[in-house]
């Protein structure tokens, strides 16, 4: 008995001391609980600081306002990594994983992208399953009586996808007939995009019905004008492109255009300083003898008849004065500093008005 007294003894001790292990590993368990709640929060936040600074952020040099290309037909990890290419998306891993998590990764839209601000990760990739392009039409002003070269420089400085060598190459055997106009392009419009839009223009303006002089007894279009004047569309055009750089009001357009026809009929040179322009860049006041004397098939000194081709894009008011024209016998004219033009008859009467009018 006095055993089984002592081993039951020594068994409540064993219990007894393990009850008091077990309290001071509870109490040093509370006492660091605090403890290790800040340090979990801190490291979730050092890795959420991190996972936001180094993969879902917009990168330092987000394309803002420049095209952005989600071509066609490519695979999500393509797309991601064309994305980070473009400096939309700083890690092209994390917006793989990001838009097969999100469900969005089978829904990615191909399309010409437009960014006004930066946008994130998770933003990027809304953007793009929902198709959002942010493409907004630009206006763009081609001025009456711009050749192809200015038009050129006009659609390159704003039209980034529009290559301005390429357009010439296609638009200088269009020259006269890419009608001035405001167009609205959206940003990614090419130089095929242009050149059609402009050409479908011209065909518009000359099929339109238009209000025919007075002396016309019914409306009819520009083009059964043209018909019905004994010239042919190229005739016109060439000659409304010199009009369009020699005068700026109506009136005066079909007067010098009666005067350039009167010219032709005569069979005498037309003697426009406007050609040089075109091909020289020079205006009147900065051509020289020699330059007069040039062989230049827009030299309308030396070759008699119209220029080879037009040397611009005439507004439909100096397409209109090219075929009625205001009938009238005179051969020469010149205009002054303030733009009022002096009509003559006789070379004599035009040398008079010059001394007159223009050298005074």
């Amino acid at each position: 008995m006095d055993f089984l007294h002592a081993f039951l003894k020594k068994l409540r001790q064993f219990f007894d001391d393990l009850d008091r292990v077990q309290l001071h590993l509870s109490q040093r368990w509370v006492e660091h609980t605090n403890r290790r709640t800040i340090i979990i929060i801190l490291v979730a936040g050092i890795l959420a600081v991190c996972t936001y600074l180094f993969l879902i952020r917009p990168p330092d040099d987000f394309p803002l306002n420049h095209l952005v290309e989600v071509p066609e037909g490519q695979t999500l990890t393509q797309i991601s990594r064309k994305l980070h290419e473009q400096g939309v998306v700083r890690s092209a891993l994390a917006f793989r994983v990001a838009a097969t998590l999100s469900g969005k990764g089978r829904r990615m839209q191909a399309d010409d992208y437009l960014f006004k601000e930066p946008h994130d990760l998770f933003s990027v990739i809304r953007i793009i399953a929902l198709g959002e392009n942010g493409l907004v039409p630009i206006r763009i002003r081609i001025p009456e009586g711009a050749n192809t070269r200015q038009m050129a420089v006009i659609f390159g400085s704003q039209l980034e996808r529009f290559d301005q060598a390429n357009f010439l190459t296609q638009a200088t055997p269009l020259e006269g007939y890419l009608f001035p106009d405001t167009y609205n392009f959206l940003p990614n419009a090419n130089e095929g995009t242009v050149i059609k839009s402009m050409r479908d223009r011209f065909d518009e303006i000359l099929h339109a019905t238009t209000t025919p002089p007075l002396s016309a007894p019914s409306e009819k279009s520009l083009a059964e004008q043209i018909e019905a004047s004994g010239h042919t569309l190229e005739e016109i055009v060439n000659m409304a492109s010199i009009i369009e750089k020699e005068a700026f009001n109506s009136n005066d357009r079909r007067m010098i255009s009666g005067v350039l026809w009167n010219r032709i009929r005569k069979d005498m040179a037309l003697q426009v300083d406007v050609t040089f322009l075109y091909t020289m860049g020079k205006s009147t006041f900065s051509l020289t003898r020699d330059d007069l004397k040039s062989d230049s098939a827009y030299n309308t000194y030396v070759h008699k008849g119209l220029p080879p081709t037009p040397i611009g894009s005439p507004s439909l008011d100096s397409l209109q004065a090219a075929v009625n024209p205001t009938k009238n016998d005179y051969l020469f004219y010149l205009a002054d500093d303030h733009g009022t033009t002096y009509f003559s008859k006789t070379y004599q009467q035009h040398l008079t008005k010059k001394s007159i009018y223009i050298d005074n």
